[in-house]
């Protein structure tokens, strides 16, 4: 190569100069002329350059004899920079990706506001976009790693088996009993379950009607015999339920941190508790008062419809949005609480005379969360042309204020509902048939991690992050 071969073409010889390029097999022969009326982008740079060294900075390859300049980059994507330098501005087709796009454009100097006004917009916007779907993939991300570390927490639990008394047997029985729909059997016993649960919460209702009342010789109210029956065999089944799962739980010392386990405790501890104040208020006259606190602890027994959260994944994820969305829900009070003082105090300046309901700012209070809710008791209500508007301006704040919390709610509801499918998929596609060993060479999370290999495909962001990443690589191929 010669230095003349470099050098910058100048006078009438440089409109009649040109430079062979080769993008990624995509070849093309360019005019210096053209190139130099964007004197910032590498094509223009390149006619500058006065040395091999130079040369091979702002491209890939340079064939000496052939006179021809390489470059590995993507060539579906260099006809639109051909374009930009026959036309002076840049279009952007809607099947591009704006990342790959951008990385382009910014690769061969060219600048975004180069970029035509017919596709400026769109562009932006579009490149607006991945911030958002990024966040719900890091989201995804979240939830799936959440999944996989309950995962492998349940392969540790099932794994502590090995080293115990009878331990293949009393993990069947904590499949069984953890794990609804697992087999056969813990689908009987959580169906049964559920129909004890329903029958206790229905006798209990009924016993509230005075259809079903029974009063004794000295004209006080008892229970039905029929309705305590069905009470003590709940209550049975509920105890059982609960001292087996204790008896062949992998770790007893982490048994009650369990949500679940500590609502199975709640269901049955109230009645217990009123048999022990009814002995004692039998015992001690003294302490009769001691009945009005066995009312209430009977009136707990409402408690026990949380059992079915064991057997439904909507309610385990409706638990799990409520624990992590403290925030969104604070927000949402906080709004209700604005809007409630501000209209309730406008109310009361309108109405405070002409309304007996709306006398007090407190009392207005409760009509302005009632109206903000669009709940509407219509125990008080304006009566006022401009009391009607204020109500009027109240409900519509009210469905704004709701509305907006709700949402970001909902979306980790979702969230959270479709890790919970994942991972009882997951958990229902396990084998212990043959025990698990630990290998004291590997450590622990990975052994586990190789375990549910196989069960990585029921995790769906997992796989929908690898077939965008394969997408990615052959676009650039």
């Amino acid at each position: 190569m010669t230095g003349q071969s470099l050098k910058v073409v100048n006078g009438a010889s440089a409109e009649n100069s040109a430079i062979r390029i080769n993008v990624g097999g995509f070849k093309r022969r360019l005019l210096s002329n053209i190139l130099c009326r964007f004197p910032e982008t590498r094509l223009a740079r390149l006619l500058r350059c006065q040395s091999k060294e130079s040369i091979l900075e702002l491209c890939d390859d340079y064939d000496d004899a052939e006179k021809e300049f390489y470059f590995d980059r993507n060539p579906a994507l260099f006809p639109y920079v051909l374009n930009f330098y026959n036309t002076g501005r840049l279009h952007v087709m809607g099947e591009l990706c704006i990342f790959s796009f951008s990385q382009e454009i910014e690769y061969w100097g060219i600048n975004e506001f180069f970029i035509d006004s017919c596709c400026s917009s769109i562009y932006h916007c579009r490149k607006m976009e991945p911030d958002r779907e990024e966040w719900e993939d890091k989201s995804d991300e979240g939830s799936t790693t959440s999944s996989f570390d309950e995962i492998l927490e349940f392969y540790s639990d099932a794994a502590k088996f090995d080293k115990q008394p009878l331990g293949s047997m009393r993990r069947k029985i904590w499949l069984m009993l953890d794990n609804p729909g697992y087999s056969i059997p813990s689908r009987v016993i959580s169906v049964f379950s559920i129909l004890v649960v329903l029958g206790s919460i229905a006798t209990m209702c009924m016993n509230s009607m005075s259809e079903f009342a029974l009063l004794n010789s000295e004209g006080l109210p008892q229970e039905d015999p029929r309705f305590e029956t069905v009470e003590h065999f709940g209550i049975g089944w509920f105890t059982f339920e609960l001292v087996a799962r204790f008896m062949v739980a992998p770790d007893l010392l982490h048994f009650f941190k369990l949500p679940l386990n500590v609502i199975d405790l709640v269901s049955i501890l109230p009645f217990y508790l009123t048999l022990l104040i009814d002995l004692v208020a039998e015992s001690s006259p003294a302490l009769a008062n001691l009945g009005r606190v066995a009312q209430v602890l009977r009136l707990m027994r409402i408690f026990r419809i949380l059992k079915l959260a064991r057997h439904s994944t909507g309610l385990r994820s409706l638990g799990a949005t409520l624990k992590n969305s403290y925030k969104e829900v604070g927000l949402l009070l906080l709004y209700l609480a604005v809007g409630v003082s501000f209209f309730s105090v406008m109310a009361y300046t309108i109405e405070k005379e002409d309304n007996d309901g709306l006398t007090t700012i407190p009392a207005c209070w409760w009509w302005a969360t009632v109206s903000m809710t669009t709940v509407g008791y219509g125990d008080v209500v304006p009566g006022s042309i401009a009391g009607k508007l204020t109500a009027s301006a109240c409900i519509l704040a009210g469905i704004l204020v709701v509305v907006l919390p709700i949402t970001l709610i909902f979306n980790k509801f979702s969230l959270f509902y479709k890790r919970q499918k994942q991972l009882e998929i997951a958990m229902r596609s396990c084998d212990f048939d043959e025990g698990i060993k630990e290998v004291p060479s590997m450590n622990l999370r990975n052994y586990y991690a190789h375990k549910v290999k196989s069960l990585m495909a029921s995790l769906s962001n997992m796989s929908r992050s690898s077939l965008s990443e394969h997408s990615l690589n052959d676009s650039l191929q």
